[in-house]
């Protein structure tokens, strides 16, 4: 009885049951074996522990920044947010791809969701490259994979749950996700550029953006920009908690998109709602299930044999981390993002705590190789997403996309085996 529910999960993920019920289901049935052979936890644990995660503060900040950035886009904060990017590198080759990039590096810090930041950019951004000369199959690829820098700049969604599971701070997760974000997004610059020139795509503006117009644009997004800055200088000075911080970051972009920008109207607000009940649902029934899951991979002391398993093969913390950089990317093919990291990290954190592997250091790896895989042929989510939107084949995505992987992965691998960077300003900032 074991193991029953995580070969039922599998089967269940591999006939697409919907992740939320896979893994209830699966943990269901453990329960009611448990009261039929005997020797098991009792059914009604089952309830207490798909409620339990809806009682979490720390997760109130889940809704909070699904919310916040609705009313972003709803309020114009993310068109100006664009025309911030534009003014920066429109004026390089392959301008408006090199905007997709940098606008989600801007946006990682407002609304930390890869599959939204894809959805949005889809919408607005890749109809007029298209428009313009790009391939609808380049234009989908770019789109996916800069949608992964999103959730590792700071507010990221995974950042907050790593730190829930894992007990670790989630400001020192916040903060350790900075320079990794913005190392992704030169990465995929540099892979942009190069494209480009052989493709001859041409920039979105005909010269490089003046002082002025550079003044303008960065004046237009400065409500939008201040968001980040106060999120991570509230929660490093402890005026405000992670929770806290996701409320202001709502309370802010409504008061923003209707007082400042104006763009944003009462006949929005039940659109607003509607998306943000919405996606907030499909996160937290998630996470309710995972939570029994969870027990009953506790009770069955799971974790602590997989973390015996491994540690027996090796214990060098550079091995392991390869190992596990492996599973996580293979896991995360299969699994949606969310659903993977809730079920993982009881599961690796003992394993990478016994190697002596920081645990910021390894949240941050943890999250970032879960959204990367999302983006990895053959059943990545977002690009499933991303493709079905665009209207492109997932067999030409998956051939577009193989310089952007190099790349990234690039990224992982010097992550992986140069801690410092995440470590650094977690460090400097938050001793």
């Amino acid at each position: 009885m074991e193991f029953i529910s995580m070969i039922l999960l599998f089967i269940f993920f591999a006939i697409n049951i919907p992740v939320a019920f896979s893994i209830a289901i699966s943990a269901l049935v453990y329960f009611f074996l448990g009261q039929i052979i005997g020797g098991g936890p009792s059914l009604s644990i089952f309830i207490q522990k798909m409620v339990s995660p809806t009682h979490s503060f720390p997760l109130l900040a889940v809704p909070f920044f699904i919310i916040s950035g609705t009313i972003m886009n709803y309020g114009g904060i993310t068109r100006r947010l664009m025309g911030l990017a534009d003014a920066l590198t429109g004026h390089m080759v392959g301008g408006l791809a090199q905007v997709n990039v940098v606008l989600s590096t801007l946006m990682g810090g407002l609304s930390g969701s890869a599959n939204a930041d894809a959805a949005m950019e889809s919408k607005i951004l890749v109809p007029e490259m298209i428009k313009r000369g790009y391939d609808a199959d380049f234009s989908a690829v770019i789109t996916a994979c800069s949608s992964v820098i999103t959730p590792i700049i700071p507010p990221g969604i995974g950042l907050i749950l790593y730190g829930v599971l894992a007990n670790q701070s989630i400001g020192k997760l916040f903060i350790g996700g900075i320079l990794p974000g913005i190392l992704l997004c030169f990465a995929l610059m540099f892979v942009v550029d190069r494209i480009s020139r052989k493709r001859n795509y041409k920039s979105s503006r005909n010269r490089r953006a003046t002082r002025s117009e550079l003044w303008s644009a960065f004046k237009e997004s400065l409500w939008a920009l201040m968001i980040p800055v106060g999120i991570i200088g509230g929660i490093r000075f402890g005026v405000i908690t992670p929770t806290e911080a996701g409320a202001m970051a709502a309370s802010y972009s409504f008061i923003v998109g209707f007082f400042a920008y104006k763009d944003l109207k009462i006949k929005d607000i039940p659109s607003i709602v509607l998306e943000s009940v919405l996606s907030t649902a499909i996160v937290m029934l998630i996470i309710c299930a995972s939570s029994a899951f969870g027990y009953y991979i506790a009770w069955e002391r799971i974790p602590m044999q997989i973390a015996d398993a491994m540690t027996s093969f090796t214990q060098n913390p550079y091995v392991m981390l390869i190992l596990i950089n492996i599973l996580l990317i293979i896991v995360g093919m299969f699994i949606e993002g969310t659903a993977a990291l809730i079920l993982l990290t009881p599961i690796l954190v003992p394993v990478a705590n016994a190697c002596g592997i920081d645990l910021i250091h390894f949240g941050i790896i943890m999250v970032l190789n879960l959204t990367l895989a999302g983006v990895t042929p053959p059943v990545g989510t977002i690009m499933y997403a991303t493709c079905s939107m665009i209207g492109v084949p997932v067999s030409r995505f998956s051939k577009e996309v193989i310089p952007f992987l190099i790349a990234m992965f690039g990224v992982v691998f010097l992550l992986t085996y140069v801690p410092f960077i995440v470590t650094f300003l977690p460090d400097l900032l938050m001793k």
